[in-house]
């Protein structure tokens, strides 16, 4: 067989660049296209090609004048970044409609204001974008939200006038609204108390009538509520409806649907089949979290992180960043947002009822949580803190049973062994206090894994257990950085580890004591650089996939 020449290899960089490339803008996001054409020059007909294509799928459908849209890919999605606006000339025709306007994008549709030249009203048309090659199941998705929305009738759910395909592009037309987002109304500061309820009691009357024509959006959040005219709350976008009864196909099994930030905890661990109205009870808690604090009750730098809190932490009392919020409403919020469905709201209508009952200043359903549940929160809103005051409580009623049952044991030593036991708690509380200030939490990270380091190998040199089990907290260490999902954290404990225990083997050897093995050293080095060393590329691995798929278009 004959090797590739290496002038293959410039070639298979350019498609291997564009491909990242084509899987970023599925993805809805921005990626740079002037720059991929100044590192590959040589792709400039690919572009061009996709151009021409892009105008064919929309002037295709054309009646009058002639249409034109270019392919571009710095255009914004619909997350609010800012970005120029599509090249799409005012007034094309599309159909009976005349397209003045992009206002929105995501993975696969495109959200343009339009005119019914019929009726003389101004609509919104949701169409697959045509720089998609949409499949089969793109298409079905697509249909599946249209119709959903069609089937309802309600004041507070956004009204769908016709879903039809147009020589080409599927599409919809719904009703125009130019009203802010709830996004847009809490963006700079939270909303008071009683409009957030207000806002929000609507909005669950009308998810509550999804539920009851067997429809679970399982993507609420402020982005996608939009006030009308008369300041109502209008909810909108069912590209990830699910239908109750009889399930859908329209999701791979077990495929994380939603935005991190607003899904549930079933959402984004459990299996689809757990997915149901609750769900959209937590995201409707989610959004009230939003109105009162300005701020989602989670929110970490990149899509892993979120999920990981979502799944594993408990929101911080929204009443920690709007000390103005009352108690009965932010008992109703924490609600809405409990882990197990089971002790939310049985439903949105229920959900409805005591937003209503605080509005009008009667005693609400929610209560403040009792102190199992209390306790339980606390231990999931602060498990770095729980489990290290858990080991040296343990670590500390060890101590003094041991020292209580050996007769000629040290009182020095005892309290020396205490005193660092005591000093690694409240360092550990301190900076529990600090990382809650989310000011610079990488730092507060690292500076705890150095604190956790410094104070075992100080406990470890003062009981000269070199050869003690003790010894185990050391690739406990190592194994707990990986939880933070950071490679450099996981190098940095596992590097401190090997100094710490290199110091302590040189402290013994100078003070000759000799150790229980001659190659015992050796191993425990080795053993705990070959733990870090796969824990590393284990993060790496899951942090590169996490990538991959943040750019890929929600199912």
């Amino acid at each position: 067989m004959m090797n590739p020449s290496r002038d293959d290899a410039p070639e298979e960089k350019a498609f291997a660049a564009l491909n990242d490339f084509l899987e970023q803008l599925h993805g809805g996001q921005a990626p740079d296209r002037d720059g991929l054409l100044r590192a590959h020059p040589e792709l400039a007909g690919a572009f061009d090609c996709m151009e021409a294509l892009d105008s064919i799928a929309i002037a295709a459908g054309r009646v009058g004048e002639e249409a034109t849209v270019i392919f571009r890919a710095d255009e914004d999605r619909d997350t609010g970044a800012e970005g120029p606006p599509s090249t799409l000339p005012s007034g094309t025709r599309f159909g009976k409609y005349e397209l003045l306007e992009e206002i929105g994008r995501g993975g696969m549709g495109v959200v343009f204001k339009a005119r019914q030249t019929d009726l003389d009203r101004l609509v919104a048309i949701k169409m697959i974008r045509a720089s998609l090659i949409a499949s089969t199941e793109d298409v079905a998705r697509f249909q599946a939200e249209a119709r959903a929305a069609a089937s309802l009738s309600h004041p507070n759910i956004v009204a769908v006038h016709e879903i039809d395909q147009v020589r080409g592009p599927h599409f919809f037309a719904m009703q125009y609204l130019a009203g802010p987002s709830l996004a847009d109304l809490a963006g700079s500061h939270p909303l008071p108390a009683e409009r957030a309820a207000r806002l929000l009691a609507a909005v669950a009357r009308a998810v509550a009538h999804l539920h009851a024509h067997g429809i679970v959006h399982r993507d609420l959040k402020p982005s996608n509520i939009l006030l009308d005219d008369k300041e109502q709350p209008i909810v909108t976008d069912f590209g990830l409806v699910k239908l109750i009864e009889g399930g859908t196909r329209l999701t791979a099994t077990d495929a994380i649907v939603g935005t991190p930030s607003y899904m549930s905890p079933e959402q984004a661990g459990g299996p689809n089949s757990l997915v149901g109205p609750r769900s959209d009870v937590y995201g409707l808690g989610a959004v009230l979290y939003a109105l009162l604090t300005s701020r989602p009750p989670f929110a970490e730098a990149t899509a892993l992180d979120t999920l990981a809190q979502v799944l594993e932490s408990e929101p911080p009392a929204p009443s920690r960043f709007n000390p103005d919020i009352p108690p009965a409403l932010e008992a109703i919020c924490l609600k809405c947002l409990e882990k197990s469905p089971r002790e939310r709201y049985q439903s949105a209508s229920a959900l409805a009822d005591d937003l209503e009952r605080f509005l009008r200043g009667e005693d609400v359903e929610a209560r403040s949580p009792a102190l199992p549940q209390r306790l339980r929160r606390w231990l999931r809103r602060e498990p770095a803190l729980v489990l290290r005051l858990l080991a040296l409580g343990t670590s500390a009623v060890i101590a003094q049973v041991r020292y209580l049952l050996t007769p000629d044991a040290s009182p020095g030593l005892h309290h020396e062994v205490l005193g660092v036991l005591g000093v690694w708690a409240v360092a550990s509380a301190l900076l529990q206090r600090w990382q809650r200030l989310e000011k610079a939490p990488m730092l507060v990270r690292y500076t705890w894994a150095g604190a956790d380091l410094l104070l075992l190998t100080w406990l470890m040199q003062i009981m000269e257990a070199l050869d003690s089990p003790l010894m185990i907290g050391y690739p406990l260490l190592v194994a707990a950085s990986g939880l933070w999902f950071r490679v450099s954290l996981v190098w940095f404990t596992t590097a401190g580890c090997l100094l710490g225990y290199g110091w302590l083997v040189l402290v013994a050897l100078r003070q000759g004591l000799p150790p229980a093995m001659p190659h015992y050293h050796l191993i425990f080095g080795l053993g705990l650089l070959l733990e870090g060393t796969m824990l590393a590329y284990q993060v790496q691995r899951v942090r590169a996939l996490s990538r991959y798929y943040e750019h890929r278009p929600l199912p």
